[in-house]
C-alpha cells in the first residue's frame, strides 16, 4: 500500500510540475548567450596619484537597476586603475534637492578632485557646487546646462543608448514574428506596451528607438505607452505593466528602474526587454534582452583628463564604439531564432555609420515625413525650440548636446497618459 501511495504521490507532482512549468532549472535547456556586442577594453594611460579621490552620488541605491549601472561601473574602474576604497567614496539615496548640494559640498571637503551625480534633478544642485568650488570638477549624467552655463569646472554626460535600445527593439520585433508564424495572433495584432517613467525627452527617445528597431523587423507592429510619473516605483511600474498587458499587449518592454514590470511579465508570461541589465535569474521564461550603458568609460575619461591636467569635454556621449553601449546576453530559451546573429550584424553597421537609429524615411508625424524639426538643446525655461537637428535624412539626436533631446511624438505610438 505504501509503495502505490508513494507512487500516486509521484504521479501528482511530475503533473504538478507540469502544469506550473517545471522546476526551473529544467526550463533553463539552452541559458544566455554572449552579448553580441563585443566588449570594449578600457584605455588606461595614465597613473592615478596615492592623494586622488573621486566622490559618487547616487539617486537611489543598487535595488534600483538605474543607480546599480552606476555602481557596477564604479567598482570596475576601481579594479581597472587599482583604486583604494579609500580613494572613492558613495553616497546613495540622495534626493533631488538640496540634499545633493550638501552631499557634493561634503564629497570636497573629504578631499574629492571629482564629483560625478547621476540623476537629471541633481543639476542645478550640483550647478551651485561648482560655482562655489572653481578647483573642484563636477561631472554630471542626464543634465543639459553644461555647454550653456560656460563653467570650467561642470561637465554633463551621457550615452547614446538609442542604439542599444534599437537593436533591444529587433529582438521584440523578431519575437513578435515569431510568434505570428506559430499562429498566437496576427500581424494586425502585433501591439507592444511599455512603461516609462516621465513624458521626457530620454523617455521619448528611448522608447522610440525601441519601437523603430521593431518595426524594421515587424513592420505591423504598434506600441502602448504608460508613464508612471517616477523613475523608480515598483508597485506603479507592476500596474503599468498589468494594464498594458491587459490591453493585449504581447510584449513588454521599459524604461523604469525596478522589477515591477519584468515581474509581472514573467508572472503573466509575457515576453519582456528589459532595462539597465539583464533579469534573466528572476524572470527566465519571459526575459529576451536587455540594453545598458555602461558609465566606465566615462569615469576613465574624466579621471584621465583631471590626472593629465587636461580640459573635460562639457558634454561627452559615448556609443557601442566606446563600450558606453552594452547589451546582455540573449536567453535562448524566449529570444527568436536566429537573434543573435541578426543583431550582431546590425552593431557592425552602426559603427561603420551605415544605420541612423533616427532616419526620417522610417517614421511619421501625423501621416507626414520629418524633413526639418527644432528641438530644444539650450534648455530655458520655457523649454523653446532652438536648433535645427535633422540633416542629411536623420534626426542627429545627442550630438548637439550630450543628453537626449528627441521629442517627436511619431505614428504607431499612442500614449495612454503623460506624466512631467
Amino acid at each position: 500500500m505504501k509503495k502505490i501511495i508513494a507512487l500516486l504521490l509521484a504521479a501528482v507532482m511530475v503533473f504538478a510540475l507540469a502544469a506550473c512549468g517545471g522546476n526551473g532549472d529544467d526550463e533553463k535547456t539552452k541559458g544566455m548567450s554572449e552579448s553580441p556586442i563585443a566588449e570594449v577594453a578600457l584605455n588606461v594611460d595614465y597613473e592615478v596619484p596615492a592623494d586622488f579621490k573621486i566622490g559618487f552620488i547616487c539617486l537611489h541605491d543598487e535595488n534600483s537597476t538605474y543607480d546599480l549601472n552606476f555602481l557596477n561601473a564604479v567598482d570596475k574602474i576601481k579594479e581597472a586603475l587599482k583604486l583604494t576604497d579609500e580613494q572613492v567614496i558613495v553616497r546613495v539615496n540622495i534626493p533631488e534637492g538640496n540634499e545633493c548640494y550638501v552631499a557634493a559640498k561634503d564629497l570636497v571637503s573629504e578631499g574629492c578632485k571629482i564629483v560625478f551625480a547621476n540623476s537629471f534633478g541633481h543639476e542645478n544642485f550640483m550647478i551651485q557646487a561648482a560655482k562655489e568650488f572653481p578647483n573642484v570638477q563636477f561631472c554630471h549624467a542626464t543634465g543639459t546646462k553644461a555647454h550653456t552655463e560656460g563653467l570650467d569646472n561642470y561637465h554633463n554626460a551621457f550615452a547614446s543608448i538609442y542604439e542599444g535600445r534599437f537593436l533591444a527593439g529587433v529582438a521584440a520585433g523578431l519575437k513578435l514574428n515569431e510568434m505570428i508564424e506559430a499562429g498566437q495572433f496576427t500581424a494586425e495584432e502585433a501591439k507592444m506596451g511599455y512603461v516609462g517613467a516621465f513624458t521626457y525627452a530620454e523617455v521619448i527617445s528611448g522608447y522610440t528607438s525601441f519601437y523603430l528597431g521593431a518595426k524594421s523587423v515587424c513592420p505591423t507592429v504598434t506600441m502602448d505607452v504608460q508613464f508612471t510619473g517616477s523613475w523608480y516605483d515598483a508597485t506603479e511600474e507592476k500596474n503599468a505593466a498589468e494594464a498594458l498587458i491587459a490591453r493585449n499587449c504581447k510584449l513588454i518592454s521599459q524604461h523604469a528602474d525596478s522589477m515591477g514590470a519584468p515581474g509581472a511579465c514573467e508572472a503573466k508570461g509575457i515576453p519582456n526587454v528589459s532595462y539597465n541589465g539583464s533579469t534573466y535569474e528572476s524572470c527566465y521564461e519571459t526575459f529576451i534582452i536587455s540594453s545598458a550603458i555602461n558609465w566606465a568609460p566615462y569615469y576613465n575619461y574624466i579621471i584621465g583628463q583631471v590626472v593629465k591636467g587636461e580640459k573635460i569635454d562639457a558634454d561627452w556621449c559615448g556609443g557601442i564604439a566606446e563600450g558606453s553601449v552594452v547589451l546582455t546576453g540573449i536567453n535562448q530559451d524566449v529570444a527568436a531564432e536566429g537573434t543573435f546573429e541578426k543583431i550582431q550584424a546590425l552593431v557592425e553597421d552602426i559603427k561603420a555609420g551605415k544605420l541612423n537609429i533616427f532616419d526620417t524615411a522610417n517614421f511619421t508625424v501625423g501621416g507626414k515625413a520629418v524633413e526639418n524639426y527644432k528641438a530644444d538643446v539650450d534648455t530655458d525655461d520655457a523649454f523653446q525650440p532652438d536648433t535645427e537637428v535633422v540633416a542629411d535624412g536623420f534626426f542627429h539626436e545627442s550630438e548637439y548636446r550630450s543628453a537626449p533631446y528627441f521629442d517627436l511624438r511619431i505614428d504607431g505610438i499612442t500614449l495612454l497618459n503623460e506624466k512631467f
